[in-house]
């Protein structure tokens, strides 16, 4: 990625709830130092505040990007304000830029620097699939305050979608610009290797209730009942874990079921490499960049019509969308993709020249423009 022409070297203030080396991290946190490393690798000088969880060091550099950490999972809302007025305020930053990730930290209240937001997705009424009551209450409320507060914030979203969905809410649809999720077009590649010998579905992700992986392990059921020896690979952690444990033993699925923990890159792609299909069943994404991984690899995805995930997914093109939590028809587009090889190669190739519209650089380079856009406007007023 090279340097346009006549930028300056900006100091960024990111704020997020996590870092990449959170427990709880997950794609948000991925994207940010993608993005964010590559523009301190570029010159600009980029610290993070984030939360910290048990036994965490304060400060850590990853990715050149000087990290800061604060408070906890529950805390961090509280305890962000208070250490950027005590630590970071005087840094003379050019722009804080808001990772809207879970709950909104209303940054505008906290400095006179000019803000931008970034958007991922927002919760809306899937909160209450995910937390309890009184947490996602909370949630919903908080997100109610975000067209008034950023008002007049410019603003990312990573996909079309979560841009439509801050339209809708009240923001300014002219101070918000699309820019998608990248990925390394370098590593995630298509195997020259076999699949797996089985018919074999594959799921990559944080085990979150509000994930759906459930309606997968349904599925999966039905179509060994209609004699389909499909089996499914369930990679990631969660809390949700142990409930997707039970219902694979109510379903009698035995060992057509693999709980694989924690997955390393190398592992992570070679799952996606060989599997047959790759399934993502949640009501709501940001984008779903376990879409785009898998369709880096080759492999096409079946996957819920809902928001996010229907701009990682062209139906019939790289994959198959289905309407989310209709198990019945899950389980047809399932077993249509894992009984037509044909079909199957078909949307692989064209899931791999989808994927490669998209890449890191790219994204960063985007949003390096947009935030040197920032900071000029601002200087202007």
């Amino acid at each position: 990625m090279t340097r346009g022409e006549g930028l300056s070297t900006l100091r960024i203030l990111v704020v997020n709830w996590q870092d990449r080396e959170n427990p709880q991290g997950g794609g948000a946190e991925t994207h940010l130092h993608e993005i964010f490393g590559r523009l301190a690798a570029r010159g600009h000088r980029i610290t993070l505040l984030a939360s910290g969880w048990r036994g965490a060091p304060p400060r850590a550099e990853l990715d050149g990007i000087r990290v800061h950490r604060t408070g906890g999972r529950y805390t961090f809302s509280l305890a962000a304000p208070r250490y950027f007025r005590r630590h970071l305020e005087g840094e003379g930053w050019d722009v804080v830029v808001e990772d809207l990730n879970k709950v909104p930290l209303f940054t505008p209240f906290w400095t006179a620097t000019p803000v931008a937001l970034v958007v991922h997705h927002l919760f809306g009424a899937t909160a209450f699939h995910e937390a309890s009551f009184p947490v996602a209450a909370a949630t919903w409320l908080l997100e109610r305050p975000i067209p008034r507060v950023f008002a007049s914030t410019p603003t990312v979203a990573v996909s079309e979608s979560t841009r439509q969905d801050l339209a809708r809410r009240g923001m300014d649809p002219a101070l918000i610009e699309v820019i998608p999720n990248g990925m390394d077009l370098s590593s995630l590649v298509p195997s020259r290797g076999p699949r797996y010998e089985e018919p074999t579905v594959v799921y990559l992700g944080r085990l979150k209730r509000y994930k759906g992986v459930d309606l997968i392990l349904r599925a999966v059921a039905r179509l060994r009942a209609e004699g389909l020896p499909v089996r499914f690979l369930v990679g990631g952690r969660g809390d949700h874990e142990p409930a997707l444990r039970t219902l694979a033993g109510q379903l009698q699925l035995g060992e057509a079921v693999r709980f694989l923990g924690f997955v390393s890159e190398e592992q992570k792609r070679e799952l996606f490499q060989r599997a047959w299909v790759h399934a993502l069943t949640s009501p709501k994404e940001g984008w779903g960049i376990a879409n785009l991984e898998a369709a880096a690899c080759g492999t096409a995805t079946v996957a819920s019509d809902a928001p996010g995930l229907r701009d990682s997914v062209v139906d019939g093109v790289t994959g198959l969308l289905v309407p989310h939590g209709d198990v019945g028809v899950l389980a047809r587009a399932l077993g249509r993709v894992l009984g037509d090889a044909e079909l199957r190669d078909r949307l692989g190739r064209q899931a791999r020249g989808f994927a490669e519209r998209f890449s890191w650089d790219a994204s960063a380079q985007a949003t390096e423009a947009f935030l040197t856009r920032v900071v000029r406007s601002s200087r202007r007023d």
